[in-house]
């Protein structure tokens, strides 16, 4: 039999998917003997509401859910990524709690292949029925997420994707999009013919990469050219961004504008204001933090592209659940891209 919805509970009672959609909310303007009506269909057609609470309040009794385990793997990234992910976890956790779905995490001490395996093995090692990892790209994630999903095994990728593997599912931003925002931005504020520099994580993470693709992309259709683009490396480490900011900024007098497509964006604006250019220079940056919410705030930095990290992990985890005890196929979700200055900071986390 199939498993019931809201609309098979409408056909039953003879409502509307609004009507059955108030009783399950407890919203007012029900009329009791049509309430009584929607709570009959569902008792018949075993109708399960999306949480415990509904069900209380509704005089339903949730089916005995069995006890299974998921495993979340976190990067190397610490600093704001890793507390905004820390705190998506938690509270998935305590929304799971009542499903009996216990979550195990593994933390990565590095971007290396061979240490996500070796974590991704451990998680599995604790019998976990699903995963949810943020990972570089390389073939043997890939392969290893093949190999599981052929075992039954679900894997979500959140925050950075892993190609040309079979996962059930990526939660995170558009990318590419979020890249060409930023690449539109500085358009307007550089003339093609201007230095830029470009600082990106590690572009062996699908994120980092993405971004720098629709960052050059939008910049390309608008009349840039490569020989004013340089591109630098910095593994989202505070003191190799400085070092790096720094020189470049020593070496070219003529320099415009600084895209931080990575972490260390505290790092670009010490050397900006260390070599005494603050206010020479456009710069964008990603991810909304405790850092870049002051940079912006002093106006060291321009504008920044912010993500929702807390969602990401948090959603990753529901994705997961709802798959393996509700079936229930994940579609696709459209994240936002929050365009952030010294304006509009207020209130924003």
């Amino acid at each position: 039999m199939a498993k019931a919805t809201i609309n098979t509970v409408a056909m039953r009672a003879g409502v509307s998917r609004g009507t059955v959609d108030r009783v399950l909310n407890q919203r007012p303007h029900v009329k009791p003997d049509i309430y009584e009506k929607v709570i009959r269909a569902m008792k018949e057609l075993d109708y399960i509401p999306p949480n415990e609470k509904q069900a209380k309040a509704l005089g339903l009794t949730l089916p005995a859910l069995e006890h299974f385990r998921i495993g979340i793997l976190l990067s190397s990234e610490r600093g704001h990524f890793r507390s905004e992910i820390m705190r998506g976890i938690e509270d998935a956790r305590e929304y799971l709690h009542a499903y009996s779905v216990e979550i195990l995490i593994e933390e990565c001490e590095s971007d290396l292949p061979s240490d996500t395996l070796e974590h991704i093995q451990g998680l599995l090692a604790r019998n976990v029925a699903g995963l949810a990892i943020c990972a570089r790209e390389h073939s043997t994630i890939a392969a290893k997420i093949n190999e599981l999903q052929a075992q039954g095994i679900p894997v979500v990728t959140y925050n950075s994707d892993v190609s040309g593997c079979k996962r059930l599912f990526f939660v995170g931003q558009d990318l590419v999009r979020s890249g060409r925002v930023a690449g539109d931005l500085m358009s307007k504020f550089l003339d093609p013919k201007d230095h830029l520099l470009i600082t990106v994580g590690n572009p062996e993470f699908h994120a980092h990469r993405l971004r720098l693709q629709g960052f050059c992309e939008r910049l390309y259709e608008s009349g840039f050219h490569g020989e004013s683009l340089r591109i630098i490396e910095t593994y989202n480490d505070y003191s190799l961004t400085y070092q790096k900011v720094f020189d470049v900024l020593r070496e070219d007098p003529t320099l415009r504008g600084i895209y931080m497509a990575n972490q260390s964006i505290t790092g670009c604006a010490d050397a900006i204001r260390d070599t005494g250019r603050q206010g020479q220079l456009s710069v964008i940056g990603h991810d909304l933090s405790n850092e870049t919410r002051r940079l912006l705030q002093s106006r060291e930095i321009d504008l920044i592209i912010s993500q929702n990290l807390h969602q990401q992990s948090y959603r990753s985890l529901i994705i997961l659940q709802e798959y393996l005890q509700k079936h229930i196929t994940p579609q696709r979700e459209d994240s936002t891209i929050d365009i952030i200055c010294s304006e509009n900071i207020a209130g924003r986390t």
